[in-house]
């Protein structure tokens, strides 16, 4: 089924030797020199490509449709050894559509999003039919001007006093002056635009296809969706798991799968008891001891098996109505309206500590990310720049995988540098303790259904009874 995916990076050169001709050679699975340093990256041998494409705005020349002399002409512009390279949209394809419908797609959402706005923009559609089909979109991060040469990324601008004059910094010897970006491109409400911007792509291609399914960008909790988020896999692992390996963020996903299933179900039983007891008749209900003496009586009672059931049903009733001091039917409503906002209540809990939960799992295995590869890259890092791109090559996962993990951790951490792992991990053995308390409360509330769902059983069955001896008790009189 389709699934919403999108991350959003940014390309950057620094010490560990990363590079936009580097990212763009990789992902489009081709051999490019890097005039910069004259490092050969050469990635012929990758597989899964379906589709490749430079997409160029009006202005734009047109050699650099050329994925070579594009992205070295980014790194010529770009001076700085800490220069942004290039920006790179990630996102999943819908699996409905076909290769030839998610190319389209792709190029459609692309030209709308980003050439539109003057980017250039590197596509590569990747699919080793391994149900995760997805696109790698790499965008340059200046504009470019009408005679085709490359814009400023801002400009400057001198602050003025309140008389419209020029301030002078007798510290810096200078006029005071700030920064004006010649883009909106790095506004913070992009993002958001860009991903939602998919999720109205990806669902037109799938309405126009005939497909049900939907994506939407906006989390569970910002839809209203009473679930709790399963966490991504990664190609990686989704592969582990189709072939039977059982994966500690694919368990995660499955207990989830099971809270909600359970959240779900129960909050429907308890709704559908809710409407049951609330369009029952005000006059002359059923009275208590008529419902319990009728609670799991049956015909065929001749097994001896049969017969301790029913007892233990009637036992089980019992208990449940002493406990809660239920004498009639509106006592049992009342009982009912109290379950009913006892689940939302606790579900909400458990929801929250799952939610919780799964981000301190997220953090703790990104952690166990870099602890496993961090020889592989500080080893990568001591490499000589001629022998550098060799070992990136052979081991592309590790340092990928530490790279991702500690952009992960820069995203969160606030600048904080130490990881509160200790902290971490006893929050998260003080909310699993919490989650089974709650989870054993939502158990015995379940358990309050089923009695309340025998009662309903019996009152239903005295109803009926009581309408076959309607015609018995009134034959014969004269009407």
């Amino acid at each position: 089924m389709a699934i919403y995916h999108l991350t959003i990076q940014i390309i950057s050169r620094g010490d560990d030797g990363k590079s936009a001709v580097m990212a763009a050679a990789y992902r489009a699975g081709e051999k490019i020199t890097n005039e910069r340093d004259g490092l050969i990256h050469d990635y012929t041998r990758k597989g899964g490509i379906v589709h490749k494409e430079i997409m160029l705005p009006e202005h734009a020349p047109p050699k650099y449709v050329n994925r070579d002399i594009l992205w070295n002409a980014v790194e010529k512009i770009e001076k700085a050894k800490n220069s942004q390279l290039a920006r790179e949209i990630e996102f999943a394809l819908p699996r409905e559509l076909s290769k030839k419908q998610n190319i389209s797609l792709v190029r459609d959402y692309v030209n709308h999003t980003f050439v539109s706005a003057g980017m250039c923009a590197d596509i590569c559609v990747h699919d080793k039919g391994d149900g995760n089909p997805h696109a790698h979109i790499m965008l340059t991060m200046r504009p470019i001007n009408e005679d085709g040469t490359w814009g400023v990324r801002q400009r400057k601008e001198y602050i003025l006093d309140v008389n419209g004059d020029k301030i002078y910094n007798p510290v810096k010897r200078t006029y005071k002056c700030k920064s004006i970006p010649s883009t909106d491109w790095n506004e913070h409400n992009k993002a958001e635009e860009w991903r939602k911007g998919w999720e109205d792509a990806a669902n037109a291609a799938l309405e126009r296809e005939g497909f049900d399914a939907r994506i939407d960008h906006r989390s569970y909790e910002r839809q209203g969706v009473d679930k709790v988020p399963s966490i991504h896999l990664s190609a990686a692992v989704s592969q582990m798991e189709r072939k039977g390996i059982i994966i500690d963020r694919g368990n995660i996903n499955r207990e989830i799968a099971d809270i909600n299933k359970e959240i779900r179900q129960t909050k429907a039983r308890i709704r559908k008891i809710k409407t049951w007891i609330y369009s029952q008749p005000l006059e002359n209900p059923p009275t208590m001891v008529d419902t319990i003496n009728n609670v799991a009586k049956g015909k065929n009672l001749n097994y001896r098996w049969q017969r301790i059931r029913d007892l233990q049903i009637r036992a089980r009733v019992l208990v449940f109505i002493q406990n809660n001091d239920i004498r009639d039917m509106e006592q049992l409503a009342n009982k009912v309206q109290q379950m009913y906002e006892q689940e939302y209540e606790v579900s909400k809990k458990i929801k929250a500590a799952e939610r919780r939960l799964v981000t301190l799992d997220t953090h703790l295995a990104q952690f166990e990310i870099i602890k496993q590869n961090k020889a592989v890259y500080e080893k990568y890092q001591k490499v000589t720049p001629n022998k550098r791109n060799a070992f990136y090559v052979k081991c592309h996962d590790e340092i990928t995988a530490y790279k991702s993990a500690e952009q992960y951790f820069e995203k969160i951490m606030n600048g904080r540098e130490k990881l509160p792992i200790k902290k971490w991990k006893e929050e998260r053995e003080r909310l699993t303790a919490e989650k089974f308390a709650l989870c054993e409360d939502y158990y015995k509330l379940k358990d309050d259904v089923k009695n309340v769902e025998a009662l309903r059983r019996s009152v239903d069955n005295l109803m009926r009874e009581d309408v076959r001896d309607v015609p018995q008790r009134t034959k014969g009189i004269d009407l």
